[in-house]
This record gives structure tokens, C-alpha cells and sequence, in this order.
């Protein structure tokens, strides 16, 4: 009877043990598996937005006297225009504004008139005239057909890849407008050959500024005042001589004295506040028209802007696309900066960008013909 019972607890209790670790079992495989803490690696929290990061700044256009100041500091060679140094310096400012007004006296600075503008601007206003008979006045001078021959290859003025190699050609592309400006810049681009002395990229610039300020003044005129382009030309040619003339007065002054350094910052106010009135008086003194001089006394602050003349807008237009021109492509600034700085001035959003592009564009030189290897060369 006792073995019985025993038997009958030994049962119960391996049942028990067996049920109990069945159910362990159970649970087990219903709960999530656990997986060690040293495994798990939580996802990086993202960091707080900073505000504005990831945005780039807005671009701001550059106002007018911005645009000439970065013009002047490339052209003269720093990083900055600060004000004029000194009392010496303030007068030898002050000697050479003098000096200025009394420039269509001055034979060394004040250049004139080329000797065959007249002759050229009659024979190309004279409908009786023959191409050839114009290409035969051109000819008698050979530096004139070689700056001619230069320019019309330029991006400016060539409109296929074949490289313009004759006169007659270059008329015949062209027409009497396009031939016109090509001469007048021609005819005053040795003028811009001089010594720079302490800064000699200025008469480069001064170039460059002054061939793409007459181009964008000469599409102004033509588009939107409906102006007359050889004027237009002759005018923004006429400005930048006034440049060179102003940069050369300032730095024969400073020569003089010696014990100054010439100054960056003295030349650029000089540039900036005598310029306009430096290239009247050499219209004055070439013989050109009122209409021009008015369009130059336009640039002065004498003359409220909404009381310029057409080409005195043009000018105005094209100085100042010329100079974003020029500082685009010497990577002064980049291409949107220079865009939404470039005004409207009445011209239509495809008309802009097809001179933008024209204004920037590079030489592009007809590519060279690869000579055939015969098999024996092999």
C-alpha cells in the first residue's frame, strides 16, 4: 500500500516538472527575442537644422559705382580701393584736375583726330563710292589693316569659324556700319599702347573695357533708341581714351613728386570724377557733333538721368555692361552675379543674353587640319 502511494507521488511530480517546462517552453517561443545589449546600435539622431544651412546666400546685384570699383581695382591691380592717403596726395589730386582742364591744349596727352577718319567716314557716307575704291583708302595705311583684320576675327565681329584674311572680305561681311566701327576702333587702338608703369595690366583693361563698352553701346543704340551705331561707337570710344588720358596726367604728376608712391585710390577717384569731361573736350577737339557731346555730359552728375539723351542712355548702358564684361571674363565676378547686375535699359530678356553672349564670348580658332601618316612613315 505504501510502495502504491509513493509510486503515485513519483508520478505526479515528474508530471508536474514536465508540464511546468513545457509551459517555460511556451513562453519562450511567444516573447520577443532578446538580442544582448553590446549588438544593438541605435540609428544616429538627426541634428537640429541650423538655420540657412544647406542654402546658398542670395545674390545681390552690384550697383553702378560697385561695378566700376572692381573694374578699377583689377585694372589697377588690388584688392581694395581705400581713401587718399594724405594731404600730398589730396594735392596732387587737386594738380591733376587742373591740369585736366586745360588738356585740349596739352599736344602730349590730348590725342587727335585720326588723319583718315574724315576721308573714310565720306567715302562710307557717299553711295557712289565702290567697295573697292573704299578698300584701296584703308589700304594706304598698314597698321590700320592689321588692327582691322584682328578685330574683325574677333568674337565680337566674326560670325563663322573661317578667319577673315582680306579687307574686301572683312567689307563685304560687315557692311558700312560694321566697317565703320571696326575702323574708328582701329584707328584709335594704338593710343591705348602705353607704359603702365605701377600698373601695368590698366592699359590692357582699359582696352578690353573700352572695344566691349562701344560694342554693347552700339546694339543699345541700335535696338532701343533707334540712335545712329556709328555715333554710338564713337562714343564709347571716345570715353575710353578719356581713361587713358586721365591714367597717364595722374602718373606724369606722381613722377614728379618723387617721394610719393602712386596711389591706386587716387587714380580710380580721378578716373571716376574726370573722365566724362576729359572725353568732351576731346570731342570738342575731333570736330564731332552736339549730339554727342550732350550723350558725354550726360555721364556727369551736371545732368540729372532722367534727363539723358538717347545716346547718352546708351552709354550709359554700354559702359556699364562692357565693365561687368570685362570683370566676368577675368574672373572678378561670377556669370550670375554679372547677369542680374547687367541693366535692362529697354531691351527684351533675349536680346540681353544674346549680347551677354557676345560681350563674353572667347576666340574661337578654326582647328587645325591632322597630317595624314603614310604607311611607310609607319
Amino acid at each position: 500500500m505504501l510502495w502504491g502511494l509513493l509510486s503515485v507521488l513519483v508520478i505526479v511530480a515528474v508530471a508536474a516538472i514536465v508540464w511546468s517546462l513545457t509551459r517555460r517552453n511556451q513562453r519562450r517561443r511567444s516573447a520577443p527575442e532578446e538580442v544582448p545589449t553590446e549588438f544593438v546600435f541605435a540609428a544616429p539622431s538627426a541634428p537640429e537644422p541650423t538655420k540657412g544651412a544647406g542654402t546658398p546666400p542670395e545674390v545681390q546685384p552690384l550697383a553702378a559705382d560697385a561695378v566700376f570699383a572692381k573694374l578699377y581695382e583689377l585694372a589697377l591691380g588690388v584688392s581694395g580701393l581705400g581713401s587718399i592717403p594724405s594731404a600730398e596726395h589730396e594735392a596732387l589730386a587737386a594738380a591733376t584736375t587742373g591740369a585736366l582742364q586745360d588738356l585740349a591744349t596739352q599736344d602730349r596727352y590730348a590725342p587727335r583726330r585720326p588723319n583718315l577718319l574724315p576721308q573714310l567716314l565720306r567715302a562710307m557716307n557717299d553711295e557712289e563710292v565702290s567697295r573697292r575704291e573704299l578698300v584701296t583708302i584703308i589700304a594706304r595705311d598698314p597698321s590700320l589693316v592689321g588692327n582691322l583684320l584682328k578685330m574683325a576675327n574677333s568674337p565680337f565681329y566674326r560670325v563663322n569659324p573661317q578667319p577673315v584674311e582680306s579687307i574686301d572680305r572683312a567689307v563685304v561681311m560687315l557692311g558700312n556700319d560694321g566697317i565703320r566701327s571696326l575702323i574708328a576702333a582701329s584707328l584709335t587702338q594704338p593710343i591705348f599702347n602705353v607704359a603702365g608703369g605701377n600698373f601695368p595690366r590698366f592699359p590692357e583693361i582699359a582696352w578690353e573695357h573700352t572695344f566691349r563698352s562701344a560694342s554693347a553701346t552700339v546694339t543699345h543704340a541700335a535696338i532701343v533708341e533707334k540712335s545712329d551705331p556709328f555715333a554710338a561707337q564713337l562714343l564709347g570710344l571716345v570715353s575710353g581714351l578719356a581713361g587713358i588720358v586721365v591714367f597717364r596726367v595722374v602718373l606724369d604728376l606722381y613722377e614728379e613728386h618723387t617721394k610719393l608712391r602712386p596711389d591706386a585710390g587716387v587714380i580710380a577717384s580721378l578716373l571716376d570724377t574726370q573722365s566724362a569731361g576729359v572725353a568732351k573736350r576731346i570731342a570738342v577737339t575731333w570736330g564731332l557733333s552736339d549730339r554727342i557731346l550732350a550723350a558725354l555730359e550726360d555721364q556727369t552728375t551736371a545732368v540729372a538721368a532722367d534727363r539723358h539723351t538717347a545716346l547718352g542712355r546708351s552709354l550709359s548702358f554700354g559702359r556699364r555692361a562692357g565693365a561687368l564684361a570685362v570683370l566676368y571674363v577675368n574672373n572678378s565676378i561670377d556669370d550670375v552675379t554679372a547677369q542680374i547686375s547687367l541693366p535692362v535699359a529697354g531691351m527684351a530678356a533675349i536680346e540681353l543674353d544674346r549680347l551677354w553672349k557676345r560681350l563674353t564670348a572667347e576666340q574661337e580658332l578654326p582647328k587645325k587640319k591632322k597630317k595624314k601618316t603614310s604607311s611607310a612613315a609607319r
